[in-house]
């Protein structure tokens, strides 16, 4: 050991030390790299690396039909493949202005809202493994498998649908939806609390996250943070309340923010947001239209008229927006997607700069970040 590296010993100083987060899945929730820069525990730096799983889908999109498209946006926020179903579906719609069925409109809310609860529940499940509660894995898996029951009876798939389509649906959901929908809420209203004591109340788990990863509410706008990672330092970014599409202006439901902006912020906006989502979720059974409609009359090939559109909705992770440059053709001339991943990544070096690296863990677990959504 030279004398330089012991004198630098002695008085407390050494060089940084760079290691590797991932890009196995255990440690990032998908293939992803972090680049960190330590010095001792202190973090100094903290560099994404992606496109581990790039698979070109924004141009794949412009090879394929409008209803093709549906298939490869499922393939994105696997959690959200609902939501991004409609994103395109809702382009499409309002660039022909094409009416859809009412009940239509009630069942695609539904299914936003069940997958929004389902993906906020095993984010749950993973974040509190990620801090040393490995029961909340367990427990949330449990209970998740009842939303994905629900899908598996009426599409035959539990985590990609290809559902929602341009016009409507693909067919009518199964007989026992509504019945079966309603015994999920009832079911899951009394499985909140036991999540609040074992987990939401836990002192070690205040500690971890309490005061951790601050993002004040210039910074989740400055980096485009939306959906619970934006709403947890208080920026009011719900595109259901400030862009409603489908039934949402129908229906009554809070917006959920938090102003600490700290790790806890976002954790409680999303348990907050699953009980709102049972609340959401009763309003429209209650008001779906009986029947068996589930599409409008389209033609088998669509073409948009020449010109340029976009759409937007809220997905588990933010916000979604679909733009797409139209020459009138069979096929989109450009296709690409503002997901909300991407931007909800790159807030997290300002946030664990001059933390410790086991508060990285929470801050990064605290976005929710899928990252398929990123690599496109």
């Amino acid at each position: 050991m030279s004398e330089e590296i012991i004198k630098n010993i002695m008085v407390g100083e050494h060089e940084d030390y760079l290691i590797n987060m991932g890009p196995q899945h255990p440690s990032t929730h998908g293939v992803l790299r972090l680049e960190v820069s330590l010095n001792g525990e202190d973090v100094k730096k903290v560099t994404p690396h992606i496109g581990y799983i790039h698979r070109s889908i924004e141009k794949m999109c412009e090879k394929d039909t409008y209803k093709q498209i549906i298939h490869l946006t499922d393939r994105m926020d696997y959690l959200s493949a609902h939501m991004n179903n409609e994103a395109v579906s809702l382009l499409v719609e309002n660039a022909l202005q094409i009416e859809v069925p009412e009940r239509v409109k009630y069942i695609r809310a539904i299914l936003d809202e069940l997958s929004r609860i389902a993906s906020h529940h095993l984010w749950w499940s993973a974040f509190g493994m990620d801090l040393g509660a490995l029961t909340t894995f367990f427990y949330g898996l449990r209970d998740r498998e009842k939303i994905l029951a629900i899908f598996e009876e009426s599409f035959g798939s539990r985590l990609l649908h290809s559902f929602i389509t341009p016009g409507g649906l693909m067919h009518d959901v199964h007989s026992n939806f509504r019945k079966d929908t309603l015994e999920f809420i009832k079911y899951f209203r009394k499985k909140l609390p036991e999540y609040k004591s074992l987990l939401t109340d836990n002192i070690i788990f205040h500690q971890r996250t309490k005061g951790v990863g601050i993002m004040d509410k210039k910074t989740s706008i400055a980096y485009g943070v939306t959906g619970p990672s934006g709403r947890g330092s208080g920026f009011s970014c719900d595109v259901r309340k400030i862009a409603p599409y489908g039934v949402y202006d129908q229906i009554e439901f809070n917006e959920i923010l938090k102003n600490d902006g700290d790790v806890f912020s976002r954790y409680l906006v999303r348990m907050e947001e699953m009980e709102e989502s049972m609340n959401i979720l009763e309003q429209l059974i209650d008001k779906m239209p009986d029947g068996n409609e589930y599409t409008a009359k389209m033609k088998a090939i669509v073409k948009l008229p020449e010109g340029e559109y976009y759409q937007r909705v809220e997905t588990a992770r933010g916000e979604l927006g679909v733009y797409v440059v139209s020459t009138g053709a069979k096929h989109p001339y450009r296709v690409r997607f503002r997901t909300p991943n991407f931007s909800n990544l790159f807030v997290l070096n300002t946030l664990a700069k001059g933390g410790k690296i086991a508060d990285l863990v929470a801050i990064s677990g605290s976005l929710d970040l899928v990252i398929p959504d990123i690599d496109r």
